[in-house]
């Protein structure tokens, strides 16, 4: 069947020193630079980088997934 897909899920950590969103973004558009295909970003965890009381980084964990990509018969 030619509509039959195969994905992948790799999970990555991106940071910003301004929000998670940004976390995010960043960890997306980087892994997007050797990653082709990209389909699907779900956040799975947030957290935050803590020095001496204050925020100093925010973490966003991502669950990116992608498809595979077939070489032919």
């Amino acid at each position: 069947m030619s509509g039959d897909s195969v994905y992948r899920i790799t999970e990555i950590i991106g940071t910003s020193k301004v929000s998670w969103e940004d976390a995010a973004k960043n960890a997306v558009e980087t892994a997007s630079k050797t990653l082709r295909d990209l389909r699907v970003a779900e956040i799975v965890k947030l957290d935050m980088v803590v020095e001496e009381g204050q925020v100093v980084a925010y973490r966003a964990r991502v669950n990116l997934s992608f498809k595979y990509e077939t070489t032919g018969k």
